[in-house]
């Protein structure tokens, strides 16, 4: 067998981790894209034992770098999500963990050079048109991974990579509520649909019978409430202008309740199909947006909050706390997102050559 050697990085970013490659690497048109990413990440084995996914959603993820030729934007960042099982890649959404590690990738590969012991990086999120500027540790003119930032849901500390999301509102849909309402009522139970950073359908835990502090094992058991969520879910990207989102991950799903840990909510996140073991971070800025904005099933799930930021909220989930400081504007019934920053991490894994078979791409 003949294979095409195809440069990458390898990063964990956030709580994820992926191939991060140059577009210029990679075909052009989107059906042999997606083949070569399936064929990379060994999509059609749970363990995707024949690729360098990691039989997970969280490690099933590729980002796709370039310079950009936005007035505003240094690097376009290009997303896909390669199913585990099914052999598909959904080009729709877009990844916030993923994102952490766009600034140390481009970096790392030439894209974009270090301008002192800071580097403030631009990034387009091409899939939903967010603005995201990064701030990346460059101390001796090369990216920093050892540091004292510590996130829940990874070993250890290292070097903050401090993000600020902007643009976030209708990425996908063209509304914060585009269905029109802040809460329907589907198959029974009242959800907030929000375009916000990420489309997602959300709900109270207890609606489903549920307390919100179940695990996400023991969530991923419970296929009584699969079944009835992911109808709702197909309903409800229906509703939301989507269309058929049945081998779709968006939108996405959440559950909400109120706080157990000291933190503003007890949130969990479905991506959708599995409960992610921590908490997104495009979907925390969606979930914030539920509590904070009135008229919404978040609306009493926590206490009192200010009525414009910015404001840190902490959100609770499987794995510990993820905190979102929200910059927003609320007026009696108006509300608007203005920005979220949030501090994560990355790290450098591996560099150098995946191959595919040279029977699904030769080359460029």
């Amino acid at each position: 067998m003949t294979q095409t050697a195809i440069p990458f990085h390898f990063l964990r970013g956030g709580t994820s981790r992926g191939p991060y490659l140059n577009r210029a690497d990679l075909p052009t048109d989107r059906e042999t894209l997606a083949q070569v990413l399936i064929a990379m990440i060994g999509s059609g084995h749970p363990l995707n034992i024949d690729g360098i996914g990691g039989g997970a959603a969280v490690t099933t993820k590729v980002a796709m770098l370039s310079r950009s030729d936005d007035d505003w934007a240094d690097i376009d960042y290009f997303f896909a999500q390669v199913s585990v099982t099914d052999g598909q890649v959904d080009f729709k959404p877009t990844c916030g963990n993923i994102l952490v590690g766009v600034g140390p990738a481009a970096l790392e590969m030439g894209l974009i050079a270090p301008t002192g012991p800071r580097t403030e990086i631009r990034i387009r999120a091409v899939n939903t048109g967010a603005r995201v500027s990064a701030i990346v540790q460059t101390e001796s003119g090369a990216v920093q991974y050892a540091g004292e930032a510590r996130i829940d849901g990874v070993p250890g500390t290292a070097a903050p990579v401090e993000l600020m999301f902007r643009d976030v509102t209708g990425g996908v849909t063209g509304a914060m509520f585009p269905t029109g309402e802040r809460i329907d009522v589907i198959d029974g139970i009242a959800v907030s649909c929000i375009d916000v950073a990420m489309p997602m359908v959300i709900a109270r835990a207890a609606d489903f019978g549920l307390t919100g502090l179940e695990s996400a094992a023991e969530l991923d058991d419970n296929r009584d409430f699969y079944a009835r969520m992911e109808p709702l879910r197909q309903k409800a990207g229906a509703l939301m202008g989507m269309g058929d989102v049945s081998a779709s991950v968006t939108p996405k799903f959440g559950l909400i309740a109120p706080p157990v840990a000291g933190g503003t909510a007890l949130t969990r996140y479905f991506m959708p199909r599995n409960c992610h073991p921590s908490l997104a971070v495009t979907g925390s800025q969606c979930l914030a947006t539920c509590l904070l904005c009135p008229g919404t099933v978040g609306d009493g799930i926590t206490a009192a909050l200010p009525d414009h930021g910015p404001t840190t909220l902490h959100l609770e989930h499987p794995m510990g706390v993820l905190d979102v400081s929200m910059d927003y504007r609320r007026d009696g019934d108006a509300f608007e997102v203005i920005s979220a920053g949030l501090t994560r991490t990355a790290r450098l894994l591996a560099r150098g050559e995946v191959f595919v078979p040279s029977a699904i791409w030769q080359g460029n």
